[in-house]
């Protein structure tokens, strides 16, 4: 274990630090403003709060640095040993979801707004986050009754006769079609932007002035255009509660419990909050340093940063961070700790969103070890299955048949450990067959993924039989097997009711399966187990079926050949997606040229660029 004396050749200058085990792995990285005084605190009793790092300071061997110029540099160091490392004692932001956005141009002679996942600096604007697309496209659909911007790209609208029924309900001011002036378009464009950046007050202010002036100028109808708007924007403006006197800021709260660190994010845009997210994240060192390294690591991703961020306590290098976020975003942003006032209030609903989050967490947690427990002695397992595995098969007569994995832990989805599995031994129908295959591949990887607590099969006695013999013949040992069978529909010849059967668990050395109590907490955890896992069979083998059929379709179009096929399955994924595609979409997938997309498009809107008959052809029209 390394001493307190050891550290006295490092310098007091910047830089970052990295602890190592007796073996040479990496447990912990960290940065510093001066490396000797922040790695000596390390060996300090006097903080109450040592007692986090006593389980690290334990296994430390040695401790090794890496000085840099200044602190910002340090912070940017850190996040990228992080992640090379993977250290056992930083935090680990796993974060699969990826945030919607609204984006658009105002470079473009009429803007429009996309939802998009990514902010790259382009020169747009960028507005949100929102939690998911569905929200991004509720707040498109109100925004486009105030404002009747384009829905599509020029291109593809042009290629119409007409405009399309946006414009008949009023939410599209067609200006494919010269139903608006650039002007005017632009107008729409700069009052959406300031709606959704928050400023409706200024909005209103802007519309009445024109308003005044359309009067003023005898112009009637752009006057009364204007009015609507000022109505509209008005009642929305109604709706909506103010927390802050005005712009965009982020705003942490945070509770640590024992080895848990709860983060919650409060999304302020134009003095309104627009949206929240939470984090549960392992962490047991100081808590200035978990959030910290949370806030480096965030705004890491391509997100929205906003001008300001709000955290509940001081941290110890304020400065590098927020110069780190301001040349990100290309503006200055401040990093601070509110003392009073409203910021202060909004700091403390984080907080008290944090502390509610790690309440029920603890609640579901306490009562998933209860499901678990009493899962155990009705299945009189010798411990409690901490990691259930499922499998299921998915074909079509053999055909693109696929196996799935679904893994669970502690009764929560652990989709990191799901798999998909191509079966390669059969091309005819053989659940039997496919199912040994697919339990074969999986525990010749032991060594690499473990071993579940729990294996559930979907089927009856026959496919729990399957799964003994492999684990058998693979010589695997210490995990205990079922099957769950989907209950029956029963009906007798002179029933006037339908009814079901129970479900049904199979288990080794068991003649007569075993029958829980319908709706009981252990049996609709082995059921939800069995529906994820025939879910997720079923989508990939859809998944397949439709890049067959795509490669089918896309075979019979003059020019594209395997080479331009394959591109073509891998930019769009289905064929759906391929039909709707604009001409200029079609012709940027690498490997098309010109020609050959304007063939691929022709081919696909051939019929709707040539009805049979009148009613057929204005039909067309109007779509």
């Amino acid at each position: 274990m390394i001493t307190i004396e050891k550290t006295d050749s490092f310098p007091a200058a910047p830089g970052v630090y990295l602890m190592e085990g007796s073996d040479g792995t990496v447990l912990y990285v960290g940065k510093a403003r001066d490396l000797k005084k922040r790695v000596r605190s390390y060996f300090s009793t006097s903080k109450d709060s040592r007692w986090h790092i006593r389980f690290l300071m334990e296994r430390v061997a040695s401790i090794r640095f890496i000085v840099t110029d200044t602190e910002k540099e340090a912070l940017i160091l850190e996040n990228t040993l992080i992640k090379k490392h993977h250290p056992r004692y930083n935090l680990n932001l796993r974060d699969d979801k990826t945030y919607f956005s609204l984006r658009m141009d105002m470079r473009d002679q009429f803007p429009r707004l996309t939802i998009v996942r990514k902010i790259p600096r382009d020169g747009a604007r960028y507005f949100g986050p929102y939690s998911s697309a569905a929200a991004a496209r509720e707040v498109l659909k109100q925004l486009y009754r105030i404002f009747p911007l384009r829905h599509y790209p020029l291109e593809t609208c042009r290629l119409r006769k007409r405009p399309c029924l946006f414009y008949q309900i009023r939410q599209c001011s067609a200006p494919c079609h010269g139903m608006i002036s650039p002007e005017q378009y632009a107008s729409l464009a700069e009052g959406a932007m300031l709606f959704l950046e928050g400023k409706k007050k200024n909005l209103v202010a802007i519309y009445k002035q024109r308003m005044a002036q359309a009067a003023a100028n005898e112009e009637y109808e752009e006057a009364a255009r204007f009015r609507d708007l000022v109505k509209s924007v008005e009642v929305t403006l109604e709706k909506q509660k103010m927390v802050t006197q005005g712009g965009d800021m982020d705003v942490l709260g945070f509770c640590h419990e024992a080895n848990r660190l709860e983060i919650a994010l409060l999304f302020i845009r134009g003095g309104t909050v627009i949206g929240s997210r939470n984090y549960s994240l392992a962490w047991e060192l100081d808590d200035g340093e978990g959030i910290a390294s949370f806030l480096a690591e965030y705004y890491s991703k391509e997100v929205y940063i906003p001008e300001e961020v709000l955290v509940p306590i001081p941290l110890d290098e304020p400065e590098a961070l927020a110069d780190y976020l301001s040349e990100k975003r290309g503006k200055k942003v401040t990093v601070h700790t509110p003392r009073k006032g409203s910021k202060l209030e909004i700091v403390q609903l984080a907080t008290k969103n944090a502390r509610n989050a790690a309440q029920e967490k603890a609640a579901a947690a306490a009562g998933s070890e209860a499901v678990l427990q009493e899962l155990k002695e009705r299945l009189r397992l010798e411990g409690i299955p901490r990691r259930i595995e499922c499998y299921d098969i998915s074909n079509t007569q053999g055909r693109l048949a696929v196996g799935s994995r679904v893994s669970f832990f502690d009764g929560k989805a652990d989709k990191t450990a799901y798999r998909h599995y191509r079966i390669r031994s059969l091309d005819q129908p053989d659940d039997f067959g496919m199912m040994r295959e697919v339990l074969a591949r999986r525990f010749n990887r032991t060594e690499e993924e473990g071993l579940p607590d729990l294996i559930i099969v979907d089927g009856g006695i026959g496919q729990l039989n399957i799964l003994l013999k492999v684990l058998e013949d693979l010589g695997i040992q210490g995990v205990h097997a079922a099957s769950l069978a989907k209950s029956r529909v029963e009906r007798g010849i002179a029933a006037h009711k339908v009814s079901r059967s129970d479900e049904r668990i199979f288990l080794p050395g068991r003649k007569n399966p075993l029958i829980l109590r319908q709706n009981s907490a252990p049996l609709l955890l082995l059921a939800r187990i069995r529906d994820e896992a025939h879910r997720f069979a079923i989508t990939y083998h859809k998944k397949l079926r439709g890049k067959a059929a795509l490669a089918s379709k896309i075979d019979e179009i003059p020019g594209v050949g395997p080479v331009r096929r394959k591109a073509l399955l891998n930019h769009f994924g289905s064929l759906s997606r391929l039909e709707q595609a604009s001409l200029e979409e079609l012709a940027a997938v690498s490997g098309m040229t010109r020609r050959a997309a304007e063939a691929l498009w022709v081919h696909f809107h051939k019929e709707k660029e040539e009805p049979t008959d009148s009613k057929n052809k204005e039909t067309a029209d109007l779509l």
